[in-house]
């Protein structure tokens, strides 16, 4: 029974009629205002430092087909997250939406993983933007830092950057004041950046030479460190897939219009287009940057920390790299901005739900922002930024966003085929005891041959059973490709051959159950082929990070876990809404006995 209480807690789920509630959050954000903080706060690293790494030591001139891969896998996720925040638009993004789905614990766990990718994001998006800076000055504040201040630690920096801290400070005071005035801050930062990527486009086209795409192996200097094999693929496939996981983190950010869903205006409508339109913009800024940089200049000659300056050193072109650096350096200030600015609204829904700590709910009614929450943010991220190098912050960023991408396709498909509380089970036709029949009949019903046109219990149930199990059986397939050296080749092959059936197979039996009908601006189309896509995508990027860094993520899981069962299981909102209804239920189940026993 005890279990049973605990299996209880662990999956509640939040009501929709919570849901409806007003918000103590002042709706101020318009279409403009979403759509600038999606580009905002994901254009920012990955044009001025990505492209020109993953050219140089992981794709050659095919890191455009990277970023185009990376695109893709980007939109499947933002197709959910923009279906997801049409049926839920609160605070919380993909907190929220496991909640309603998945239930409470998974709820917990996708939060928790979201502080950790705000709270990584933003600490190493400040790092990013001192080390741009340090190499404009030839590495001045390290030098000086480095010198006064040396950590000899190997896990840690080799150095306190003050300079990284006192940026994260200024933007927590900035994210105080009020979500307009910040708001209105980050659409300045990203203008200038579309304005630089464009003068880079522009000034890039004229000097580009197709020729930088076909370079003959023989003519690469003989000091160049792993140059390939020359050509458009210098790294072959391999290469371009390598720089497409390493380019999708390009894209990490645009879910923070997700978590504006009490601060927008008809957050139904603007917060789906506003990612659509924001992944477009990205995309096409990733695509031309990364085609007019290794255009411009060999791939094997690229500066891994500051490509642009290096290239406009190298052609002349001292006037543009200027502008180009200044623009730069607002444009990581604008995804500084963006990177932070989830992170006090996903405190803010899982303190308003008793799960962590409630004090972090808290809204000034001055600037009507959750001003402690920003603080403690600030606070935190500020501790990451001192002390972690930027190298170190990227590892340990990318496991919790993948984590809450799954958990946002999951949910997707569980509500797409999930049954209506006024619509009743599954009509209990009569059937033979013949094993036979009961077999033929439950498959019958497992692939909806009756062509039952409404969601019932059996229908939702198979549509969660087949989630689950294909995303087990995608995690096994991906740990074998990934270990396949401990495999002989046929078995290899006979096992994955029947796992890929048996989720062909799953897919097939989610896609065929009854779609629950509901009216949205915004539904994923080829549901369940594009989140299920999304989930192997997902689910493969995960099994790429080494061993650390799910180490660190254990680490983090483990506080996390501490912090939930000793206070969040016992002071969670919906807990004490449940409760109250089950003793409301035996009370009036108490006075109907009375009354029959008087009777």
């Amino acid at each position: 029974m005890k279990g049973c209480s605990i299996w209880k807690a662990l999956s509640r789920r939040r009501v929709d009629s919570e849901l409806d509630k007003s918000s103590e959050l002042a709706r101020v954000l318009g279409l403009v205002d979403l759509t600038a903080l999606g580009v905002g706060s994901t254009l920012g690293l990955g044009v001025y430092v990505l492209a020109g790494s993953v050219a140089k030591e992981t794709a050659g001139p095919a890191v455009c087909i990277s970023f185009l891969i990376a695109a893709v896998a980007s939109a499947f996720a933002g197709m959910c997250y923009a279906e997801f925040s049409s049926r839920v638009p609160k605070a919380g993004s993909a907190y929220v939406y496991s909640y309603v789905t998945v239930g409470e614990f998974i709820a917990f766990v996708i939060g928790w993983n979201l502080i950790l990718e705000y709270v990584i994001g933003t600490a190493s998006m400040a790092r990013g933007v001192s080390s741009y800076i340090d190499v404009l000055t030839n590495y001045t504040i390290q030098s000086a830092l480095q010198s006064v201040m040396p950590i000899h630690v190997s896990f840690l920096s080799q150095y306190p950057d003050f300079f990284a801290l006192f940026m994260v400070i200024l933007l927590t005071i900035f994210l105080s004041i009020g979500v307009k005035e910040s708001s209105m801050l980050n659409n300045i930062f990203t203008t200038i950046n579309l304005i630089t990527i464009t003068i880079i486009v522009i000034s890039g086209s004229i000097k580009a030479d197709v020729g930088n795409w076909s370079i003959d192996p023989v003519t690469i200097p003989q000091n160049v460190t792993n140059p390939g094999s020359g050509g458009f693929m210098p790294f072959g496939i391999k290469g371009v897939m390598e720089g497409a996981a390493i380019c999708f983190y390009g894209f990490v950010g645009f879910d923070a219009v997700a978590t504006t869903g009490e601060e927008a205006k008809n957050p139904q409508r603007n917060i789906p287009i506003a990612i659509i339109i924001s992944l477009t913009i990205i995309f096409l800024a990733y695509f031309s940057i990364s085609t007019v940089l290794t255009m411009m200049w060999p791939y094997y000659d690229q500066d891994v920390q500051a490509p642009f300056p290096y290239v406009y050193d190298q052609i002349g072109w001292t006037t543009i790299k200027w502008i180009v650096n200044i623009g730069a350096v607002f444009a990581l200030c604008t995804s500084l901005l963006g990177a932070m600015f989830p992170l006090p609204r996903v405190l803010y829904a899982m303190a308003n739900d008793g799960i962590i700590f409630k004090f972090l709910a808290i809204i000034n009614p001055r600037t009507m922002t959750p001003v402690l929450g920003t603080i403690i943010s600030g606070l935190l991220t500020g501790i990451m930024t001192l002390l972690f190098d930027l190298q170190q912050l990227i590892n340990m960023m990318s496991i919790g966003t993948l984590l809450a991408y799954t958990i946002v396709a999951v949910s997707v498909l569980i509500l797409r085929y999930q049954k209506k509380t006024s619509i009743t089970k599954a009509s209990s036709n009569k059937t033979s005891n013949s094993l036979y029949f009961k077999s033929f009949y439950y498959f019958k019903q497992i692939f909806n041959l009756h062509n039952q046109k409404e969601p019932t219990d059996f229908s939702t149930s198979i549509a969660k059973y087949g989630v689950l199990f294909f995303g087990i059986v995608m995690f096994i397939i991906g740990l074998m490709f990934n270990n396949s050296n401990l495999f002989s080749k046929t078995i290899l092959i006979i096992t994955l051959t029947i796992m890929l059936l048996f989720a062909v197979l799953c897919t097939i039996a989610i896609g065929k159950q009854p779609v629950q009908e509901v009216e949205l601006s915004f539904k994923v189309p080829l549901v369940p082929l594009i989140p299920c896509i999304s989930i192997i995508i997902n689910l493969y990027l995960m099994l790429q990070l080494d061993v650390f860094t799910w180490i660190r993520f254990l680490i983090w899981m483990l506080i996390g876990f501490c912090i939930y069962f000793f206070y969040g299981v016992k002071h969670s909102v919906q807990g004490e809404r449940d409760r109250l209804e089950e003793e409301a239920l035996e009370r009036k189940y108490a006075n109907q006995v009375q009354i029959v026993t008087k009777c």
